[in-house]
């Protein structure tokens, strides 16, 4: 697997870590939002969700357009995309690793039991 542009990665990750920008991106993905709307769940001031924004675009998550004194924000999901393709390899290792769990647990089910009047007794 290779990783074309890791520092982009890096960046969404970096972005993915913080709950509160994971929410504005939950917000996002229904339709654009103002920051003064991204930022009103969290009580938090216009410059406190700019900062925010400020990480999520970088990352590229977001796209802020200037209306006036409005900025509006959207979601951009190609970096998200890209991100769900890294773990997805992660997905296939767990998904065999689970599999040959599901095997030795079926196997243990399928052995003989010992009888009753074997257990507790040494071999």
């Amino acid at each position: 697997m290779v990783e074309q542009h890791p520092a982009q990665l890096d960046a969404v990750f970096h972005a993915l870590a913080d709950a509160t920008r994971r929410h504005m991106l939950r917000s996002l993905a229904t339709h654009e939002h103002s920051i003064g709307e991204l930022a009103a769940p969290f009580h938090m001031s216009f410059a406190g969700a700019s900062k925010h924004v400020k990480v999520l675009e970088r990352a590229g998550l977001v796209r802020r357009t200037v209306q006036g004194r409005t900025h509006l924000c959207r979601l951009e999901a190609q970096a998200l995309a890209e991100a769900h393709e890294w773990m997805r390899y992660y997905e296939k290792f767990w998904n065999n690793r689970l599999d040959a769990l599901e095997a030795l647990l079926r196997a243990g089910d399928q052995a003989p039991k010992p009888s009753p009047s074997q257990k507790g007794k040494k071999p």
